[in-house]
């Protein structure tokens, strides 16, 4: 449209997702924005580009007898918990796991599986795998993510990994649940193919550890991580210095750890950028 003063530009920007590639979760909605644009006839013009702001979120967490064990949702610089409510397709969820050693000897911490459903634990459907086979974080596998273990740990019993915010496809509820296991070693121990940290390096085309040689990552790809071969020798629990340890092995270096109910936003015409 033309006017004594002005061209006027009308139009729309549509924007259709592409599907995941695990149909069951969704990482960005569907979006129709109108745009009009004013040009003066006869003045030189420019624009300014749109900052958009993310919403705030946090965490709960829950223990498990004497070591004890949390996951927390961090800020960006992870200086300090966020709350849960009200963020977006788009954000990263900063997550911070650790255990509380006490008067144990030092340890570290791994977070062998996450799993995220629309309730606390690992059984309900739908569900959509985070983390699997023994610390391999399969989420950033995917192409439409930059899920990844932040080096370095702050502390050998802190576990820090981002992860791309997603909900679940056609359930208007619009939250998510996370359950971890995690679990612990002798600091002094080395990483293994059954306690390990590896993310996928896109670039490289590649499983990285966290800490360790390689070669601990490449049973990520097959998914073959607790072969018997390895199940023996890699045990976490054997190398526990003392009797009490290896006695109270299964209650005192592993727990599950739930952290929710995280909200996204419910406005269904805000489209999340990655």
């Amino acid at each position: 449209q033309i006017t004594p003063d002005s061209l006027i530009y009308r139009t729309f920007l549509n924007y259709n997702p592409s599907p995941a590639s695990n149909p069951i979760i969704i990482r960005s909605n569907p979006a129709v924005i109108p745009i009009e644009c004013h040009y003066p006839r006869r003045e030189n013009i420019s624009s300014n580009a749109i900052q958009p702001t993310w919403a705030p979120f946090s965490s709960a967490l829950s223990a498990e007898e004497r070591l004890v064990f949390s996951l927390r949702l961090m800020n960006e610089d992870w200086s300090a918990e966020r709350p849960f409510t009200g963020f977006q397709l788009g954000d990263i969820l900063n997550i911070q796991a650790e255990v509380g050693t006490e008067s144990h000897v030092p340890l570290r911490l791994f977070v062998d599986s996450c799993v995220a459903a629309l309730s606390p634990g690992t059984d309900s459907s739908p569900h959509y795998t985070i983390i699997d086979f023994n610390g391999c974080l399969v989420d950033g596998r995917s192409d439409d993510t930059s899920s990844a273990f932040i080096a370095p740990r702050p502390r050998e019993d802190v576990l820090r990994f981002r992860i791309d915010v997603f909900r679940f496809a056609g359930d208007a509820r619009n939250l998510i649940y996370i359950t971890c296991h995690l679990k612990v070693t002798p600091a002094d121990q080395a990483p293994d193919p059954l306690n390990k940290a590896c993310s996928f390096n896109k670039a490289r085309n590649t499983w990285a550890p966290l800490e360790g040689t390689r070669d601990i990552c490449s049973c990520c790809e097959t998914g073959n991580c607790e072969s018997t071969a390895f199940s023996r020798r890699l045990n976490p629990l054997e190398r526990w210095p003392g009797r009490r340890f290896r006695r109270q092995a299964a209650t005192e270096a592993e727990a599950d750890v739930v952290i929710g109910p995280v909200l996204l936003s419910g406005d269904p015409g805000a489209a999340g950028e990655r």
